[in-house]
């Protein structure tokens, strides 16, 4: 049981882990060129939380069904569970398709030689990283469930 807890902790920091420092990759006071950069650090990290979250999920519904920690509608063991969706949901359904707006542009030849966004664009970038701060916000908590069991 010891080793199912460890890779059901290892997966929720390496599956939410990257949610808590995206807000860097997309901050509006960065040039075109270091934007770039961070745009493709970004495409990198989405690896994580899908492979990392999934087995974190799956892990944590085995130790739930293994163990006797009761019923399933624990405040602690819900909420978790529903901050998990959550934060999915905001990252999948709100950062993912204004960072690929944000990307789109940022990587078109025709934009390779300007040097700032332009406003559409900037918004973009601002809702991403307001969404990703909320989604951050959403981790904190979850760990905290996860920890204390409240």
């Amino acid at each position: 049981m010891k080793w199912l807890m460890l890779i059901h902790v290892l997966s929720a920091i390496i599956g939410v882990g990257p949610t808590f420092f995206g807000h860097v990759l997309v901050r509006n006071n960065q040039t075109l060129e270091q934007l770039r950069h961070s745009m493709k650090l970004a495409r990198m990290l989405d690896f994580f939380p899908k492979i990392g979250g999934s087995i974190a999920v799956l892990s944590g519904i085995l130790l739930i069904t293994l163990n006797n920690y009761g019923s399933y509608t624990q405040l602690w063991l819900l909420g978790s569970l529903i901050l998990y969706v959550l934060i999915q949901i905001v990252v999948i359904g709100f950062v993912a398709p204004a960072q690929k707006r944000v990307a789109q542009w940022v990587f078109d030849e025709t934009n390779l030689s300007k040097i700032e966004l332009p406003q559409e664009q900037r918004a973009n970038l601002t809702r991403a990283n307001a969404m990703l701060y909320a989604a951050s916000a959403m981790g904190v908590v979850l760990f905290v469930f996860m920890i204390i069991k409240p």
